[in-house]
């Protein structure tokens, strides 16, 4: 099987890539900025890529060279990743030293960087010079959701490749002969997903998730108070913090399992207190990762709910788009009689807003305490809320 096999939907990122790794004359540079919307495969392509140049020029990857660099363990290749909710300047150093050892066994040495978008300002600039004047045979390769989320000097440096947004057809057939997933559920989960590949797959394959989604869509339905609206923003940090939960548990037992088994510990053994150090470190990292994983969960919620209004807005217009939540009809078109489709439009406007309060550090609860009020508004044939209600809107958005 071919490393590009997986990569569904992106072939003329894939032509610029296997251009480039070939040594196609004014195909390769050293730097490379992949971009496109979440779930479009950005980090897949990336590795795929890394995969190709860590390989002996004019030939295929090898089983081995593939298994090593999925597992992230090739010699030639490092990752700059973050658990967090940012990249830190000192692991950026770290990569620029190791940027400019000499490949060891490849025609390369690669570094990947996931969510670039994730670096601060400062910590971009110290990235800039090495993106100037790379060694000659060091490939760096960034991926973040768009160039605008880049710095003006980083994206003058870098040769970018845009992914677009494969078809629901396309994630859906991917599910099937990848995972095995049945096709009808492959299809409702790609399109409840919105074309995102990784969380079309954990819809195909798990059922919690599956309920917490159905969940939060019909919970927002039945709001129809702000005693709803409050209660459903209480619900939903818990839906997200067991999404959260669901999906950082288990990497998290395995670290430090692996961390107590690198430090010499057997299972069940007493840690000695000189190295109690490396496992506070540990889980430090992994109380960071829990805090980006509850605002990862609160943003699918904040997206899913997009697609609901989505869906209430092209009915309410008489759009023939196929809806994203088909399963949904009977309530959206009742809800498309009590809401105009100004006020849909509007509540679209409060779900993106509660998205970038709380990508601002705003607390989870009084962003989605405000978007949810603005749902109130819209099915309130009278547009109000009374006074105390007028006063807690104001309150919740300030």
């Amino acid at each position: 099987m071919s490393i590009w096999d997986e990569l569904t939907g992106q072939a003329e990122a894939i032509a610029v890539f296997t251009a480039a790794a070939a040594g196609a004359p004014g195909a390769m540079t050293h730097s490379w900025l992949i971009t496109g919307p979440p779930g479009s495969g950005r980090s897949n392509l990336a590795f795929a890529f890394a995969t190709a140049l860590l390989a002996p020029a004019g030939a295929e990857p090898d089983e081995a060279t593939a298994r090593q660099v999925a597992a992230r363990t090739h010699p030639d290749l490092n990752v700059l990743s973050t658990t967090g909710v940012i990249i830190k300047r000192d692991d950026v150093r770290e990569m620029v030293q190791r940027s400019h050892y000499s490949p060891s066994v490849g025609r390369y040495r690669v570094i990947v960087v996931e969510d670039a978008d994730r670096m601060t300002e400062q910590t971009s600039n110290f990235l800039l010079k090495e993106l100037e004047e790379p060694p000659e045979r060091t490939i760096w390769i960034l991926c973040a959701p768009s160039e605008a989320d880049m710095l003006p000097t980083i994206r003058s440096r870098v040769r970018s490749v845009r992914l677009r947004i494969p078809s629901v057809a396309d994630v859906a057939q991917l599910l099937v002969t990848r995972d095995g997933v049945d096709p009808v559920v492959a299809e409702q989960a790609a399109r409840h997903a919105q074309s995102h590949i990784g969380m079309a797959r954990r819809l195909a394959t798990n059922a919690d998730a599956r309920a917490r989604r159905q969940e939060t869509l019909q919970t927002t339905l039945a709001i129809r108070s702000v005693s709803d609206a409050v209660n459903a923003a209480a619900r939903f940090i818990e839906i997200a913090g067991a999404d959260g939960k669901a999906i950082t548990e288990q990497l998290d037992a395995e670290e430090r399992e692996s961390t107590l088994r690198s430090l010499g510990v057997e299972p069940g053994g007493t840690l000695p207190p000189a190295l109690r150090a490396q496992l506070r470190q540990l889980e430090e990292d992994q109380k960071r990762r829990a805090t980006r994983s509850l605002r990862d969960g609160i943003d699918r919620i904040l997206v899913d709910l997009l697609s609901l209004y989505r869906d209430l807005s092209m009915l309410q217009l008489g759009s023939a788009s196929a809806l994203v939540n088909v399963e949904l009809s009977p309530e959206l078109i009742e809800r498309a009689r009590t809401m105009t489709p100004a006020a849909t439009l509007a509540v679209m406007d409060s779900i993106a807003q509660a998205r970038t309060r709380i990508a601002a550090n705003v607390a989870p609860a009084l962003a989605l305490e405000a978007m949810l009020i603005s749902v109130v508004r819209g099915v309130r044939s009278d547009g109000g809320f009374g006074a105390a209600s007028d006063n807690r809107t104001k309150e919740l958005a300030s």
